[in-house]
């Protein structure tokens, strides 16, 4: 039995946060883990002693009750907000409606009282009821600017959902017949879900919202949604929420003392996402037709300073400009801004406005503010502290193809983390891929924590897992092929890569760098192998999976959606196939960028991003052999630098511990093996 420790004053000895733990396993009938006591009383510790914490905690760990247990605990006794963010939905979703339920009802009987829980998502994710009553005007084109929708623009289904076979005034009567029902408003809760379209109908960004002025501020479903999270003592949020946060509306999280970050490796490119912004011919003509049509106003400077930015785009060449936008081109981009500055103050809706009236400035004023802040910043003087580059959109990636748009993203963002998000609160930051290397010193310094002194006021724990991955698993290093080359998949890494399929017996996930990689591949499988081949691309991805889970024979490959959150324990995945390692594109405009800032500060640019990014997907990617207890199987790299490269040692050091080998007789009998 776990030693007591004292409670607030008057009350009696509480159990410590172990005996919490054992409380909440036993609900699952089972008992807790030694890597999750470990998790549950370190982090415990470190809210108590104000110390930021990294976490590894590897797959089947249970590192969700790891951090819930003491969340909970040291909320309820003191009183101090706790904020949860996760890096996806559907995580987010599992936390709030499976785990975190289940924390709150097994502690009550050791607590003083029961935990209050609250959801919290972006303003775009719940449905706004005075635009569904008519308040807001018609929303033909679609928002142009999207401050905080949780999810990147396109179709996005809900769970369950085949928008395919319903017309857009379909979707719209069941969505308006669910609004009527739902007690949430939240996006997630309608199944089956509705196209993105569909869904622009019934919601507004926060800059559109009427705020106390609406005349329906009762029944709004995101202003509930925010009292609930002031009320709460556990506030579940996505790294998307973070992201809108330290990109400068710090005011969309609650108060909070303490903030507790899952899949923190994913953090640093969700704020960076999210402090990203756009710039083309299109997006201005957008802004200023909303000007004209929801506002009433004339456009005629701004019409003309964007046919002035058009005209330059056309001819720009792609890159990144290392010195900001070259002069005449930030010369446009400074009228865009000026003419955009003008708009918003005859956009102001002043006088006694009807509330329609009011509703379509906002609208109109909404996504000139946004122009105006995205033009500003481009516009500026160079400081070093941003990256801009142009960039034509391609084909499948969401935006017309050969479009050329600017983009301006800032340098580094862990300054914003450690600054806005962390200030004076104790953060906690979780995953299974943290020790890059053998060192948690690159997660740290990704999340603004110093890694250059004793009493930097963060420690990093590795809580272990409770898998063998020597006796589960192979780490196949092909060291015999040639390295990879930019012209296509080589000869010999597709013989190698049908030989190790064709003795798995299909069962095979292939991870690779491109989309032209995996493609050519599937090609290349179908070709020579009978087994079913999936590729990224064929269908929506959770439908491939779901193939690729049900037919043993099915391999599928794709490329990064596949290295991290897919999630196929059992024999439908025995053999795991990386065709090169990951290494940013030369030509990424914001690692090239942070590379060149580490070099001239005296540092390894190389080792510093690119080796990282490479060790952290290498550790994702490996990451998805081994999912449960009883799997077996072989991880295989088809890139020889892993073996004979001098920084090979660091990117092996950050997979999980397979027992490595170049023998392809010893894997492909393993393979066999397992296959019969």
């Amino acid at each position: 039995m776990t030693a007591p420790v004292e409670g607030l004053p008057g009350q009696a000895p509480q159990p410590d946060v172990g005996a919490l733990l054992d409380a909440v396993v036993a609900e699952l009938g089972g008992s807790a883990r030694a890597g999750q006591q470990t998790m549950a009383r370190e982090i415990a510790e470190a809210i108590e002693s104000h110390r930021h914490l990294l976490v590894q905690a590897g797959t089947g760990t249970g590192k969700s009750l790891g951090y819930l247990v003491p969340a909970v605990a040291h909320a309820v006794r003191t009183g101090e907000k706790v904020l949860v963010s996760t890096a996806t939905l559907a995580l987010q979703r599992q936390v709030m409606t499976r785990d975190l339920p289940l924390v709150a009802t097994a502690l009550t009987p050791h607590l003083a009282r029961s935990a209050r829980v609250a959801l919290l998502k972006g303003w775009q994710n719940y449905a706004c009821v005075h635009k569904l009553a008519g308040g807001y005007p018609p929303d033909d084109a679609g928002t142009l600017f999207t401050l905080e929708a949780d999810h990147p623009a396109g179709p996005r289904p809900g769970r369950g959902s085949d928008t395919d076979e319903e017309s857009l005034g379909e979707q719209v009567v069941r969505l308006r017949a669910w609004a009527e029902e739902t007690t949430t408003g939240d996006r997630d809760d309608l199944v089956p879900g509705v196209s993105e379209r569909a869904w622009r109908q019934a919601a507004v960004t926060s800059l559109e919202c009427l705020g106390q002025k609406c005349p329906m501020l009762d029944s709004c479903f995101p202003e509930r949604a925010r009292q609930e999270a002031r009320a709460a003592d556990v506030v579940v949020t996505n790294h998307a929420m973070l992201g809108i946060a330290a990109s400068g509306s710090p005011n969309v999280l609650p108060e909070h003392a303490v903030l507790i970050v899952d899949e923190a490796h994913e953090l640093a490119d969700r704020v960076t996402g999210q402090a990203t912004a756009e710039l083309s011919a299109a997006t201005i003509e957008q802004a200023a037709r909303f000007a004209r049509r929801h506002g009433g106003v004339a456009t005629t400077e701004l019409d003309a300073a964007g046919a002035a930015v058009g005209g330059l785009l056309m001819g720009l060449p792609e890159g990144r400009f290392p010195h900001g936008l070259p002069d005449d081109l930030r010369t446009a981009v400074a009228a865009v801004r000026d003419a955009a500055r003008g708009l918003l103050t005859e956009l102001k809706p002043g006088g006694d406005k009807d509330a329609a009236v009011v509703s379509g400035l906002k609208v109109a004023a909404s996504a000139m503010l946004v122009l105006f802040e995205i033009a500003e910043r481009m516009a500026a003087d160079p400081s070093g502290h941003d990256v801009v580059w142009s960039s034509r959109g391609a084909e499948g990636d969401g935006r017309r193809a050969g479009i050329t748009r600017l983009f301006i993203a800032p340098l580094q963002v862990s300054g914003l983390v450690r600054e806005v998000l962390l200030g004076e609160r104790t953060g906690v930051f979780t995953s299974a891929t943290l020790n890059l290397g053998g060192s948690f010193d690159a997660s740290a310094r990704s999340l603004g924590l110093a890694v250059d002194s004793e009493g930097s006021g963060w420690r990093g724990l590795d809580v272990g897992t409770p898998f063998d991955y020597a006796k589960q698993g192979i780490l196949y290093l092909a060291r015999h092929l040639p390295a990879p080359g930019r012209d296509g998949v080589p000869d010999a890494q597709l013989d190698e890569l049908a030989e190790l399929i064709e003795a798995a017996g299909g069962r095979t996930l292939g991870l690779f760098s491109s989309r032209r990689g995996a493609v050519a591949a599937a090609e290349a499988m179908r070709e020579r192998l009978d087994v079913p081949i999936l590729c990224q691309g064929d269908d929506q991805l959770p439908t491939l999976v779901e193939q690729f889970t049900a037919d043993e024979a099915t391999c599928l490959f794709g490329t990064l959606s596949l290295w991290q959150g897919v999630d196929v324990p059992g024999p439908a995945c025995r053999l795991v196939v990386i065709d090169r390692i990951p290494f940013p594109r030369p030509d990424d405009p914001i690692r090239s960028a942070r590379t060149e800032a580490v070099a001239a500060a005296g540092g390894n640019g190389f080792m510093q991003v690119s080796a990282t990014h490479a060790a952290l997907l290498l550790a994702q990617g490996a990451g998805r052999l081994i999912r449960r207890a009883d799997d077996r199987g072989v991880v295989a790299v088809l890139d020889p630098r892993l073996a004979t490269a001098r920084y090979g040692t660091y990117l092996a050091r950050s997979m999980p511990p397979l027992w490595p080998t170049s023998d392809k007789a010893v894997v492909t009998g393993a393979l066999r093996r397992l296959a019969d």
